[in-house]
């Protein structure tokens, strides 16, 4: 850690958490204006991107001894949130985006604020470890084709998971498993590939990208098991995981709302009831309220929990990881449940693109269910920590 004297401010204004969370809200009527030219691009148009920039919500994480608010994994999920109730590829890629400011504590200080000299910037990147590290004088020949580039299109720096290998092979850890590091290059080293036509989540720009005998210095790499940064965001490798429910439930949230806007004045044919006067849709958004209210507070209580734990030094229980997981994973199919029902609730009305943004909001959070996290598979390592499974697969990330 650099002495106190050492610290100088990255290029950036001051912003506080609730400066950035306010800033976040600022936002929201314009995204929701630039919905359809999001989804049309497929990615993050570039004056979407310098607003969110100018309002600080890529500068999440990144440290306090930089000048930045270094927020803690409640505050970020309630600026993503937020993001994510007005569009959820901007949600998305501000939770990806805010990545610079973790990776930054697995780097050399003095590395990471040459990488990162402005508290702005954006990360991106698969960080599985689907390519290939090969070990070479000073770093690494890197070659491996990644998807899920979320990002990609506008970011200050891309990453890759890769194995690395040594002489030919995979190197292996003592517990079996093979060596897994990220490396990082700037988004021109790699070839982006037009990729991203998908159900939902459109705006993303999540593209698949590609690099073959790429040359990555050493000191631009990193393993999550080892953090060079003392603070409580760096103390256990998930810290990346903990922002992912902000989206689900912003999606949810937004569902919710556009519904109860809808039925104030849509009217039953042939008995000309009222929406909001029917039995069925009125148990339809007190369900929904529920499911919400149940998932947001699960997700905040494990969260909250975690992090007292970590800011004391303490051991988490098994039960207190899980939650966690466990929390997040509800969140998303939670959200999946809410955003269905209120689809069923509107009805004939809510297929049409142009004219409800119901039909987005499904798109939406049917594509992001389909992320590792939103998937119940997950659930099999979890089940496995909590009763000590002879055959638990440990995950790095629970």
């Amino acid at each position: 850690m650099p002495a106190a004297s050492d610290v100088r401010l990255q290029q950036g204004r001051p912003l506080t958490g609730d400066d950035i969370l306010r800033n976040a809200g600022a936002l929201v009527p314009g995204l929701r204006e630039r919905s359809d030219a999001i989804e049309s691009a497929r990615r993050l148009p570039d004056d979407v991107v310098a607003r969110m920039r100018n309002a600080g919500v890529f500068r999440l994480n990144m440290p306090r001894i930089w000048g930045g608010p270094e927020m803690t994994p409640m505050q970020q999920n309630e600026v993503i949130e937020i993001l994510s109730r007005a569009d959820a590829s901007v949600g998305w890629c501000t939770m990806i985006g805010c990545d610079s400011g973790i990776y930054s504590g697995y780097l050399d200080d003095a590395v990471a604020r040459a990488m990162y000299p402005r508290l702005d910037m954006v990360q991106a990147g698969w960080v599985y470890p689907v390519g290939q590290a090969h070990r070479v004088r000073g770093g690494f020949n890197v070659t491996g084709n990644w998807m899920f580039g979320s990002g990609c299109t506008h970011c200050d720096w891309l990453a890759g998971g890769c194995v690395v290998f040594e002489d030919g092979a995979p190197l292996m850890r003592p517990d079996g498993l093979p060596e897994w590091r990220i490396v990082i290059a700037k988004p021109s080293q790699y070839e982006i590939l037009d990729t991203w036509f998908t159900t939902g989540l459109s705006g993303s720009g999540s593209n698949d990208y590609r690099c073959s005998d790429l040359f990555v210095p050493e000191e631009h790499s990193f393993s999550f098991l080892e953090p060079r940064r003392a603070s409580t965001l760096w103390k256990r490798p998930d810290t990346l995981l903990r922002k992912m429910s902000a989206i689900p439930l912003g999606i949810a949230r937004a569902a919710i709302d556009t519904v109860v806007d809808i039925v104030a004045e849509k009217v039953e044919l042939p008995s000309f009831k009222r929406y909001r006067d029917l039995p069925r849709v009125q148990s339809a958004v007190a369900e929904a309220e529920s499911l919400y209210g149940a998932a947001r507070a699960y997700v905040y209580d494990s969260l909250a929990t975690q992090w007292a734990k970590l800011e004391a030094d303490a051991e988490l229980t098994k039960a207190e990881r899980a939650n966690v997981w466990l929390s997040r994973t509800n969140a998303f199919q939670s959200a999946r449940r809410i955003v269905q029902q209120m689809y069923d609730t509107v009805g004939g009305s809510a297929i049409y693109s142009r004219k409800s943004p119901l039909d987005r909001r499904l798109r939406d959070i049917e594509t992001i269910c389909q992320h590792v996290v939103g998937q119940t598979k997950g659930w099999e390592a979890v089940g496995g920590l909590l009763l000590d499974a002879e055959q638990a697969v440990p995950h790095p990330f629970l």
